[in-house]
C-alpha cells in the first residue's frame, strides 16, 4: 500500500470510533426524551445532543479525507505529496477533538465572554466548538487541500474527477470561515449562519462525496471514467444552479424577504440527483457484464448511499421544504427525521462502502463476502428507517397540535409534547435506535475479523516448517 492508504485506514478507524461515539450520545438524547429526569444536572440534554451533532459532522468529515487519502494515489498513480505533514496532522486532529469532547462532558458550560468562545463553547449549533478547535480545523482541511492540489500538480495528470474535487476544496475551507465572525444581529447571524450548514455540509459536502463515489464506482463495478465524470460534472452544474438558490429553504421565518419562499421552496430538492443518475448508471452498465464485482458489502453500502441520497436528502427534503408545510413542520421532530434520513443516506452510507473497498486491499483478499456484513447491514439500515418513520410520527403530532391547532404559542409546544402519539414516537424511536447500536456493533465486529481466515491461512504458508 501507499504510505498515504496507511493514513487513510488511521482516518477511517478514527472515523468508526467517533461513529460509535456518536451513537452512544445519540441514545442518551433520545432516552432523555422518554425519561426527562434522565442524568439531569449531570449530563443534561443540551449536552448529550451537542456530543451527537457534533461527532456526527467530524466523524464524516473523517472519513472523506479517509476516502480521499487511499483513492488519491491510485488516481495519479503517485503517493501523496506532503504526506508526513498530513499524517501529523491526523494527530493533532484527534487530539483535539478528544479535548473538545472532555471540555463538553467535564466543564460544559462558561460564561458569556471571550474566554468562553475561545475554550469552551461558541454556542453556535452544529459549529459549537470553541475558536482554537475551530482554527485547529481550518489547518487540517488546508494541509487536506494542500496534499491534493500538490499531488495532482507533481503527478502532471488532472482528470475530471481531479478537477472538480480541487475546485471543490476552495468552498471546503472559505465556508468554515463563516463559523468565526461574531455577529450580535440574530437574523444577519441565522442568514450567514446557514451559508455555513446548508452549503458547507450539503453543498460542499454533496461534490465531494460525488468524487468519492465516482472512483469507487470505477474500482468496484470497473465502470466507465466518461459515465462517472459525466454524471459529475451534472452534479456540479445542479448545485452551482440550485445549491445557493435552493439555501433559500432556510430563509423562510428568520427576517428575510417574500421572495425566498418562492425560491426555496422551489430549487431545495435537486441536488442529490446526479448521484443517483451516477450509480444507477453506473449499475446498469455492470449488469450488462453481469455485475461482477468481488466486493458485495461495498456494492451494497454503495447502492444504499445513492437511494438514500435520493430518498432522504431529495424526497423527504422536498416534502418539508416547500413553504406551505414547513410553516407547520419547521423546528419539530419532522425536521428531525430529514436530518437522519439525509445525512445517513447521503454520506455515511458512502464512507461504509469505502471502507470495505480499502479493507479488501489491506488484507488482500480475492473476494469479501460472508454473513456477518449482511447482519450489519440490515440492522443499521432498519433502526434508521425505524427511527426515519418514528420521528417523522412525532413530527406530525407536534405540526397538528402545536401549529395547526395550538398556533405555536410556548403553551402549545408544551401540550405537543405530553401528546400520546408524540410520546409513542419517540418511544419507538429509542427502540430502534437501540436496534442501530446493535447493528454498529456487528459491523466493527465484522471490520476487525473480515479476512482473518484468509490471513491465518497466509501466516501458515510463511511459518517455517
Amino acid at each position: 500500500m501507499y504510505r498515504s492508504q496507511q493514513l487513510a485506514l488511521k482516518y477511517f478507524i478514527a472515523a468508526i470510533a467517533l461513529f460509535g461515539i456518536m451513537i452512544v450520545f445519540g441514545l442518551l438524547a433520545s432516552a432523555q426524551y422518554v425519561h426527562m429526569g434522565f442524568l439531569f444536572q449531570v449530563l443534561d440534554f443540551s449536552i448529550t445532543k451537542t456530543l451527537h451533532i457534533d461527532t456526527m459532522i467530524l466523524w464524516l468529515l473523517m472519513g472523506f479525507m479517509g476516502c480521499i487519502y487511499w483513492f488519491l494515489p491510485q488516481e495519479l498513480e503517485r503517493d501523496v505529496e506532503g504526506i508526513k505533514l498530513a499524517e501529523i496532522m491526523f494527530y493533532i486532529l484527534c487530539t483535539a477533538i478528544a479535548t473538545v469532547a472532555a471540555v463538553f462532558i467535564f466543564v460544559q458550560y462558561g460564561g458569556s465572554n471571550e474566554f468562553s468562545m475561545w475554550f469552551i463553547n461558541q454556542g453556535r449549533k452544529y459549529v459549537e466548538a470553541p475558536r482554537w478547535a475551530a482554527i485547529g480545523i481550518v489547518l487540517v482541511v488546508l494541509v487536506f487541500s494542500y496534499n491534493i492540489v500538490a499531488t495532482a500538480i507533481k503527478a502532471k495528470k488532472i482528470t475530471g474527477i481531479m478537477g472538480v474535487l480541487m475546485i471543490d476544496l476552495v468552498p471546503l475551507f472559505a465556508l468554515y470561515l463563516i463559523a468565526f465572525p461574531r455577529i450580535t444581529n440574530m437574523s444577519v447571524d441565522l442568514f450567514w449562519w446557514w451559508w455555513l450548514v446548508h452549503l458547507w455540509v450539503e453543498g460542499t459536502w454533496e461534490v465531494l462525496i460525488g468524487c468519492i463515489m465516482a472512483l469507487a464506482l470505477m474500482q468496484l463495478l470497473g465502470t466507465a471514467r466518461r459515465i462517472v465524470e459525466t454524471w459529475l460534472y451534472i452534479e456540479v452544474a445542479l448545485v452551482l444552479g440550485t445549491g445557493i438558490l435552493g439555501l433559500g429553504h432556510h430563509y423562510f421565518w428568520i427576517g428575510t424577504p417574500e421572495y425566498w419562499l418562492a425560491i426555496g421552496g422551489l430549487f431545495s430538492a435537486l441536488e442529490p440527483l446526479p448521484l443517483l443518475g451516477m450509480v444507477v448508471h453506473a449499475v446498469y452498465d455492470a449488469g450488462t457484464h453481469h455485475m461482477k464485482t468481488t466486493n458485495k458489502p461495498a456494492l451494497y453500502w454503495m447502492m444504499a448511499e445513492a437511494f438514500g441520497n435520493f430518498l432522504g436528502a431529495g424526497v423527504f427534503g422536498f416534502m418539508m421544504t416547500l413553504p406551505q408545510i414547513n410553516l407547520f413542520s419547521h423546528g419539530t421532530q419532522w425536521t428531525v427525521s430529514h436530518g437522519h434520513f439525509a445525512f445517513w443516506g447521503a454520506y455515511a452510507c458512502g464512507v461504509l462502502s469505502v471502507v470495505y473497498v480499502a479493507l479488501q486491499k489491506a488484507r488482500g483478499l480475492e473476494e469479501m463476502n460472508g454473513i456477518r456484513w449482511k447482519w450489519s447491514f440490515g440492522l443499521l439500515n432498519f433502526g434508521m428507517i425505524g427511527m426515519v418513520g418514528a420521528l417523522l410520527i412525532s413530527g406530525i403530532a407536534q405540526a397538528f397540535y402545536e401549529r395547526a391547532i395550538g398556533g405555536s404559542t410556548i403553551q402549545a409546544f408544551i401540550d405537543a409534547q405530553s401528546n400520546l402519539w408524540f410520546l409513542q414516537g419517540m418511544n419507538a424511536r429509542l427502540v430502534f435506535g437501540v436496534l442501530f447500536a446493535i447493528g454498529y456493533a456487528v459491523l466493527v465486529y465484522d471490520l476487525l475479523t473480515i479476512g482473518g481466515k484468509h490471513r491465518t491461512k497466509q501466516a501458515a504458508v510463511l511459518r517455517p516448517a
